[in-house]
């Protein structure tokens, strides 16, 4: 089979097609034929090498979600997934391939409408803002910032802080064109990437969502209201200074807070409610995806060209 692998790290002519023996299902998995494959923030930062203290190396596999349909099982995996087309999440790596498996219990039978495409798009970013969102105990009439609001993450996230009642929703974009975007999405505030507004622009925020990280991530701490939370959910610009906790300690009478979150520390079968909701609510129409483009699986440098480039809104598909 076609896979997608990591032959250096670094820039995405990195990236290789290779042919792969056909995955095996171990015992409580699934074998799935892909017919969408999300093109994830976090595959770019460990094609970076930013990762590499985790133990990615070079032969990587990336991916971390798909959709097809079932085509084997392992043991002690009920045959009836056989032929069903489902969503799964791979971990962090066996996604971009024409075969790819899954444990079963991070698959989800997708509902009638709703598209691969869609579906790669909103599964693994849309659990992240939602308890991102909870992670920062959001409340209605409360002003929320989402930093990065360009990706599937953002977007989402945009969303859900709008149909939760914000007072208002604050986004960070690089263009008129995106900020239009977001604004008919649910954004009520456009700031450009340095945080710098208009004169509609809140003074200060009562939750920060960040997908971005980066050195800059200080400079966002410091728009932070009295009692303000900030979670920080990703790190495509990169990691933050050593120091930045620093920004915090000096604002020590405003009892501000700053948390990470990664969907990891979520119950399985917590994640899947909110994932099988969501996907309902984008079948019905109720919750929008934006799917960039789709390219083919052989094109993944292209992709990744367009994701480092900063290009993409949404998120790019790839397809085997």
């Amino acid at each position: 089979m076609k896979a997608v692998v990591i032959k250096t790290f670094g820039s995405p002519d990195g990236l290789e097609v290779v042919d792969l023996p056909q995955p095996v299902p171990a015992s409580g998995q699934v074998r799935i034929a892909t017919e969408a494959i999300g093109v994830g923030g976090v595959d770019a930062v460990i094609r970076r090498g930013t990762l590499a203290a985790y133990g990615f190396r070079e032969g990587h596999v990336l991916g971390s979600e798909v959709v097809g349909s079932v085509s084997a099982v392992g043991e002690g995996v009920d045959a009836s997934w056989i032929g069903r087309r489902v969503w799964a999440f791979t971990g962090l790596s066996g996604g971009y391939a024409e075969q790819a498996v899954a444990s079963v219990d991070d698959v989800l039978p997708l509902p009638d409408g709703l598209t691969g495409a869609d579906a790669v798009t909103l599964g693994g970013s849309g659990v992240v803002a939602h308890f991102a969102l909870d992670r920062a105990r959001f409340t209605p009439g409360e002003t929320v910032l989402v930093r990065g609001a360009a990706g599937s993450i953002g977007i989402t996230a945009v969303q859900l802080a709008a149909g939760g009642g914000a007072g208002a929703v604050a986004v960070t974009t690089s263009s008129a064109q995106r900020a239009a975007r977001l604004r008919d999405l649910g954004a009520t505030v456009v700031l450009d990437r340095s945080g710098a507004g208009g004169a509609d622009a809140p003074t200060g925020f009562d939750v920060v969502i960040d997908i971005v990280g980066g050195p800059r991530l200080p400079d966002f701490l410091e728009k932070l209201n009295t009692n303000g939370r900030y979670v920080a959910v990703g790190v495509v610009g990169g990691q933050p200074p050593a120091d930045f906790g620093t920004r915090l300690m000096a604002a020590f009478r405003k009892s501000l807070s700053f948390a990470t979150f990664s969907s990891d520390t979520v119950p399985g079968p917590d994640r899947q409610a909110v994932r099988s909701s969501q996907f309902t609510d984008a079948a019905r129409g109720d919750l929008r995806t934006v799917v960039h483009g789709t390219l083919p699986l052989s094109q993944a440098v292209s992709a990744h060209r367009a994701m480092d480039e900063g290009t993409v809104f949404g998120r790019v598909v790839l397809v085997p």
